[in-house]
């Protein structure tokens, strides 16, 4: 069973940065597509940012120019950098691995999942 733990949440001001790391225990190269998700108690799990093989990411707008994933294959690792932080960015952070390709933003579509890292962004 593949298991993804993710690493690095905590509480930060507005305006701040943190670093999301997700580690597999298993190659990071058998994943067609890997992601990042949130989600805030009383709500869906969203999308927020992909990967694919390929090194494309695809991001929702509310995330846009401010995170970035990247993966390292080497360290079998997926990364979420996160610059200025908003109050709205408050949630639990999942990381997700997919079997099959294309990524897509649906949750249900990905195999293995995180046990989540908590983040709270103060104002």
């Amino acid at each position: 069973q593949v298991q993804l733990t993710e690493s690095g949440g905590g509480s930060v001001q507005a305006g701040g940065s943190l670093r999301l790391s997700c580690a597999a225990s298993s190659a990071t190269s058998g994943f067609p597509c890997m992601a990042w998700f949130r989600q805030v108690p009383g709500k869906e799990r969203e999308g927020i940012a992909l990967i694919d093989q390929t090194g494309s990411t695809e991001y929702r707008v509310f995330v846009r120019g401010r995170f970035t994933i990247s993966q390292d294959n080497s360290k079998n690792s997926l990364y979420l950098q996160m610059n200025d932080l908003k109050p709205d960015d408050t949630a639990m952070y999942y990381c997700a691995a997919r079997v099959n390709s294309p990524c897509y933003w649906n949750d249900r579509l990905y195999k293995y999942w995180g046990q989540g890292t908590r983040i709270t962004v103060s104002s």
